[in-house]
C-alpha cells in the first residue's frame, strides 16, 4: 500500500497571525513523510493574499509569492483577491520568482492564449510510479476579469476539458478549486473521476472533509485558523485508491512558533516600509466619524461623484477607518484609513428606483450594522454621505429629494456613483436587480481619494 499525504491551505487573506505555524507544521511534516518514505504534496488553494495588509499592497503580491516559495509548496492557484484586486500588469508579474506551478484551467489572455506563468494542470509521480493529475480553477467572475484585460471561461467546462485530456494518463485526480462550497459539490456529483477536492473562496470548514459520491471534498475555513490534511492509500500494483479521509489541525491550538511574533510584525513592517511614500502634506487634519459628521467622507464621496462623472453618488462614512492627521501623508497612511479592495462604480436607475434606494439609506439600521465580505475591511456601515443629493423638508413629515438641486424625477435615468460592494449584495434591491452597472477597475477608492488629495494639497 502506498500512502499520499496532502496538505492544503486556502483563503488567508494576509492574516499571518498563524502563518509561522502553519510553515512549520508543513515543512516539518514533508521532513517526516520522506522519512517514513510515504509521499507529500502541499498545496495552496488561493486568496493567500489581500491587500489590506501592507505586504501584499507593497509588493503586489510578490511578497505572497516569497512566503508561499519558503514554505515549498507544490502547486497552487489563485482567488478574486490576487486576479481581480490588481491591475492586469500586476497579475502578469505577480508569479515571476515562483518555484511551483500555478494551476488555473479557467483563465487566458484575451487572445485566447495562456500566460506562460499559468497552466491548467500538473502531473506528479511518485517514487512508486502512481501518476496524480493536480487541477486548478478560479472563481468566473467573468465581467471583472475582462474589464481587467483577462478572459475567464465557464469552470466545469475545462475541468471537463481537462479530465478528457488526462484519462488514461493519471491514477487519482486532486482538484484545486477556489469555486465555493456549492460548485464543489456540484462538482462531485457531475465528475466522479475527481477522488479530491481541495475547496476555498466561501471559507467553509470540512473537519472531516465531505463525501460526494466519489469525491472527497476538503476545505480549511480562512485566515489560517486551519490547517488542511488529506490522506489516500493506494494500492501500489493496481493503483486504485483503497481509502482517503480529510482532517483539519486548529492553528490556534497549535504550539506557538519560536519568535512567532517577531515574524508575524515584521511582515507587516516590511511592508509598512515600502509604503512609506510621500503622497501629500496636508496643513490642516481631516476628520472622519462614523457616526458624526465625516469632512473626509464627505470628501471621497464628492470624488467619486467628479471622477465617474455622475449625477449624484453616496457611500457609507465607515469606508474609512480613520481620518488623517496635520502633516505628511504616506501611502501606508492611505491604505491603513481605507484598505478594502472596493471599486468605483456606476449604476443607473429611474427616479423612482433611486428615490426608494435613497429612502432606505435613511434607516436607522444602517449606521452599526457590521458588514463582512464584499470587499468590505471595516467594522461598521456608518452614516450614509450624499454629494448631488438633498433631502428637504417640505412639510413636518414630508421630504423632497432633489438631485443637483432639482426634484427627482421618477421616469428619468440617472447615473449614480457608488462603492462597488452596494452592487454585490442584496443591500438595495433596486441597484442589485439593475442591468445596467459599470464597474471601474482596477482604481480602488483609496486611489481616488490620493489623487483628489494631490489636487487640493499640491
Amino acid at each position: 500500500m502506498e500512502v499520499l499525504h496532502i496538505y492544503h491551505t486556502n483563503d488567508l487573506h494576509s492574516h499571518f497571525e498563524h502563518w509561522p505555524r502553519i510553515h512549520q507544521l508543513v515543512t516539518q511534516r514533508r521532513k517526516w513523510h520522506e522519512q517514513e518514505g510515504d509521499e507529500y504534496l502541499l498545496f495552496d488553494i488561493g486568496d493567500h493574499m489581500d491587500r489590506w495588509h501592507p505586504l501584499a499592497d507593497a509588493t503586489r503580491g510578490r511578497g505572497i509569492v516569497e512566503l508561499l516559495n519558503n514554505a515549498s509548496y507544490d502547486a497552487v492557484t489563485f482567488g478574486n483577491n490576487e486576479g481581480i484586486t490588481q491591475s492586469y500588469e500586476d497579475l502578469d508579474s505577480m508569479y515571476e520568482s515562483r518555484q511551483f506551478p500555478v494551476l488555473a484551467a479557467n483563465l487566458y489572455r484575451e487572445d485566447g492564449t495562456r500566460p506562460e506563468w499559468l497552466q491548467p494542470y500538473k502531473i506528479f509521480t511518485t517514487k512508486a510510479g502512481t501518476k496524480i493529475g493536480a487541477i486548478g480553477l478560479t472563481v468566473n467572475f467573468n465581467h471583472i476579469y475582462n474589464l481587467l484585460g483577462w478572459k475567464v471561461t465557464d469552470p466545469l467546462e475545462e475541468l471537463e476539458a481537462c479530465l478528457k485530456e488526462l484519462k488514461g494518463k493519471t491514477d487519482i485526480i486532486v482538484l484545486l478549486s477556489h469555486l465555493g462550497i456549492h460548485d464543489d459539490e456540484r462538482i462531485g456529483t457531475m465528475f466522479p473521476e475527481v477522488d479530491v477536492v481541495l475547496g476555498g473562496h466561501t471559507h467553509h470548514i470540512l473537519h472531516e472533509g465531505k463525501l460526494v459520491q466519489n469525491s472527497l471534498l476538503a476545505a480549511a475555513g480562512k485566515y489560517g485558523q486551519f490547517t488542511g490534511h488529506v490522506i489516500v492509500e493506494i494500492d501500489e500494483e493496481t493503483k486504485k485508491v483503497l481509502a482517503k479521509k480529510a482532517s483539519l489541525y486548529d492553528m490556534n491550538e497549535w504550539k506557538p512558533v519560536e519568535n512567532e511574533n517577531e515574524m508575524i510584525e515584521n511582515l507587516y513592517a516590511k511592508g509598512k516600509g515600502l509604503l512609506e511614500v510621500p503622497v501629500v502634506d496636508l496643513p490642516h487634519p481631516l476628520i472622519a466619524k462614523n457616526f458624526e459628521e465625516s469632512p473626509l467622507a464627505s470628501l471621497l464621496c464628492k470624488t467619486l461623484k467628479d471622477w465617474c462623472s455622475a449625477d449624484c453618488a453616496f457611500l457609507n462614512s465607515g469606508l474609512l477607518l480613520r481620518g488623517l492627521d496635520k502633516g505628511r501623508v504616506t501611502e501606508y497612511d492611505l491604505l491603513s484609513i481605507c484598505p478594502h479592495p472596493i471599486n468605483p462604480c456606476t449604476v443607473k436607475l429611474t427616479g423612482a428606483e433611486l428615490k426608494e434606494v435613497l429612502l432606505q439609506t435613511r434607516d436607522e439600521k444602517w449606521p452599526h450594522l457590521q458588514i463582512k465580505g464584499l470587499g468590505f475591511r471595516g467594522t461598521v456601515m456608518g452614516n450614509f454621505v450624499y454629494e448631488g443629493i438633498e433631502f428637504k423638508r417640505v412639510k413636518e413629515h414630508t421630504k423632497e429629494i432633489l438631485i443637483e438641486n432639482k426634484p427627482i424625477h421618477p421616469k428619468k435615468i440617472y447615473t449614480v456613483a457608488i462603492p462597488d460592494m452596494f452592487t454585490f449584495g442584496r443591500f438595495f434591491p433596486e441597484i442589485f436587480r439593475s442591468q445596467t452597472k459599470n464597474y471601474f477597475v482596477p482604481e480602488f477608492l483609496r486611489d481616488l481619494l490620493r489623487e483628489k488629495l494631490k489636487e487640493l494639497y499640491k
